[in-house]
């Protein structure tokens, strides 16, 4: 019985080959599957679809999520920056990000609130994506506002994979994924290798290694998988610049004002999935441990706050995270009608220490700070599901979340105890199909926390004389969307929807310190629509926009535009090929103008990039591709911000001035693949 429409994460990714030179079909979802819950702006996206798009960097493949901007401000090892539904979600506050159950968004983390680090992320594995938008699903808790996205990677392949990517700017990866029987079930064992440079000046000199090994057994139902994953980086740094920089020829587009930031990370899993049926439904369980670390050296504003040594510093975040999840879905009825009641039992705990840094070329020079905190959180949630009639679907729960945190600070004024919890109701309504049309109403509350220093801290570390104000832990949201979705037209998938985001408080980027702080209260308006088209067995078109308005609720004299917020994000594509022969690809996406302060007199420009791939896939295995990235090598920027910084000889208050992450130009990359 299914009540909630079609389920999402089939056994098999299906046979149609992608339009990629790597990509292998295969199994997924062996100890539970993937779970699309109705609205007009959710679904899921297959690993083919995904791997069908030509992107310069792992975590771009989410933007196969309709509306979804990744983007990158920093060198290639740092996490991505993240645009939906006009939020600028910095390095992920309000987009949670799950890979194999595992939560990627580290709370409390030395650089961003909820940053999410994608680049372990080997595209080539994904066998399936389940997103949603807005903070309406049960299952959805932290960061969760704007949307969440789920990925799941293959247990096992059909075919084994070798593949070699040679291309621009030192640009050099290989990859491989085997799979093969063991014992009742499958072995699975993947291993990556990338270097980079890039175009910058001070070259990347990204160097990358990434595992997987995953052993699985049984279905979807009655199964389990267990999964190790081991990824370490190291990376060199061209920030964002200041345009006045470029303008008066003290570095050129491509150049730094600081050639020793960079950072290295690594990142160390272990996971597990469990399902079992019967009489009274089914039963899911998963569980992780990560050991994660993290140094980060960055100067955004050169020699404003030390005018000797320059403002250079280093962020460490060292933690071991474990948690994970129990849910239950009785399946049954309620006189005589089709329903389904979940509930579920969600916990984190994060054994963290963070500390900031001045230093100046990479070494120490001073502590701000260096804390350790534990931090947990548990949550409970419960859904209802009935189908009323063949025209009728609701959806009606709640999530109660709890959070605990214990600070031990270097300064002792910043330690200290915090608790908060929030419920928050989620509702879903589904009219019809008619005429092969659905009509969907959600509504729901989310939250996202805060950085738990931020909540015990009274002091400023770098000032104890002043006093801060102290932020609230937990930061509510309320959502509200109504949508449609067609399917009239055989192989085409048409969804319209308009929603609302009101949150309580928003996080913004501060220049002067790299990190996000707490902000005003805001309100989002916008309408997606969002469009798919199997024209025929060999060719898929695809195309979406999003325009969103985004305003602070309070009367402030600054204004009440929300710094950083995209008006307008669109894309558009098309896919070909089938099996044997010819493939190809092209991807047009527009990032649109925002504005970069309150008043909204200073503004970026717009971004659109063309990416581009052909190849052909022979039939002894062998698949070779061509990528070419920004095709028409647009002279675009990443990233934008607006903020005051200084250089040598400048006013001791610095000069505020639009600081810029340029769009690499036109790349080439060529990959040789082998499936046996």
């Amino acid at each position: 019985m299914a009540v909630a429409g079609d389920s999402a994460g089939a056994p098999s990714t299906g046979a149609r080959t992608a339009a990629s030179a790597g990509y292998v079909n295969g199994v997924i979802g062996t100890g539970g599957a993937l779970r699309v819950v109705d609205s007009a702006s959710a679904g899921t996206i297959t690993g083919a679809q995904l791997n069908s798009r030509p992107i310069t960097r792992p975590g771009e493949a989410l933007e196969a999520v309709p509306g979804l901007i990744v983007t990158q401000h920093s060198g290639e090892g740092k996490a991505n920056q993240f645009f939906l539904r006009g939020f600028n979600l910095d390095h992920g506050t309000d987009i949670a990000i799950e890979v194999d159950g595992m939560p990627v968004n580290m709370r409390t983390n030395a650089h961003g609130q909820g940053y999410a680090d994608l680049n372990f992320l080997i595209p080539e594995l994904v066998g399936a994506v389940e997103f949603h938008k807005g903070p309406y699903f049960a299952r959805d808790g932290d960061f969760a506002s704007a949307g969440s996205v789920r990925i799941d990677y293959l247990d096992s392949v059909e075919k084994n994979l070798a593949q070699l990517s040679l291309g621009s700017f030192g640009y050099k990866r290989a990859l491989s994924i085997t799979s093969a029987p063991l014992g009742e079930g499958r072995l699975l064992v993947a291993g990556e290798a990338q270097t980079y440079d890039g175009p910058w000046d001070v070259p990347d000199r990204l160097g990358k290694l990434n595992g997987v090994l995953r052993y699985s057994q049984g279905t979807q139902r009655d199964g389990f998988s267990v999964t190790g994953m081991a990824y370490w980086a190291k990376w060199n740094a061209t920030n964002q610049i200041p345009e006045r920089a470029v303008s008066e020829g003290l570095i050129g587009r491509f150049g730094t004002l600081n050639p020793t930031d960079g950072g290295d990370t690594g990142r160390f899993s272990l996971s597990g999935r469990w399902s079992m049926t019967d009489e009274t439904g089914i039963t899911r369980a998963s569980a992780y441990v990560i050991r994660y670390q993290m140094n980060l050296f960055n100067d955004f504003t050169y020699f404003l706050n030390d005018p000797v040594n320059g403002d250079q510093f280093h962020q460490r975040d060292q933690r071991i995270l474990g948690g994970g999840e129990v849910s239950h879905v009785f399946e049954g009825s309620l006189f005589g009608l089709s329903m389904e009641n979940e509930i579920g039992v969600q916990t984190r705990t994060d054994s963290i220490r963070v500390g900031l840094f001045n230093t100046a070329n990479r070494q120490y020079r001073s502590t701000v700070l260096d804390d350790r905190v534990l931090e947990a959180s548990a949550a409970f949630y419960y859904e209802n599901r009935v189908k009323w009639t063949d025209w009728l679907r609701t959806s009606v729960g709640f999530r109660a979340d709890g959070y605990y945190a214990d600070v031990v600070s270097d300064t002792p004024a910043n330690s200290g105890k915090a608790r908060d919890g929030i419920v928050n109701p989620k509702l879903g309504l589904v009219l019809g199909p008619w005429f092969d049309t659905e009509i969907f109403v959600n509504y729901g509350g989310g939250f996202h926390s805060n950085d738990v220093r931020g909540v015990t801290a009274t002091v400023d570390p770098q000032s104890p004389l002043f006093t801060l104000n102290r932020s609230p832990f937990l930061v509510p949201s309320t959502g509200y969307e109504v949508g449609i979705r067609n399917r009239s037209i055989a192989g085409l998938e048409t969804s319209l929807a308009l929603f609302r985001l009101d949150f309580a408080s928003e996080n913004l980027f501060a220049g002067d310190t790299g990190t996000t702080e707490p902000s005003r209260p805001t309100r989002r308006i916008g309408i997606e629509w969002t469009n798919r088209y199997a024209v025929t067995s060999w060719l898929s078109l695809e195309g979406d926009l999003t325009i969103t308005n985004a305003r602070f609720t309070d009367p402030d004299p600054v204004g009440n535009r929300v710094p950083e917020a995209p008006t307008t994000i669109a894309s558009a594509g098309f896919t070909v090929g089938q099996g044997l022969g010819w493939f190809g690809s092209m991807r047009l996406r527009y990032f649109g103008p925002r504005p970069l302060i309150e008043d909204n007199s200073v503004r970026s420009k717009p971004t659109a990039l063309l990416n581009g791939r052909v190849g052909y896939n022979f039939d002894n295995g062998m698949s070779l591709a061509l990528d070419v990235l920004n095709l028409t090598n647009a002279k675009a920027d990443q990233i934008t911000y607006f903020y005051e910084s200084r250089l040598p000889g400048e006013p001791a208050a610095g000069i505020a001035d639009k600081h810029f992450h340029p769009v690499e130009p036109t790349a080439v990359r060529l990959t040789l693949a082998g499936r046996f």
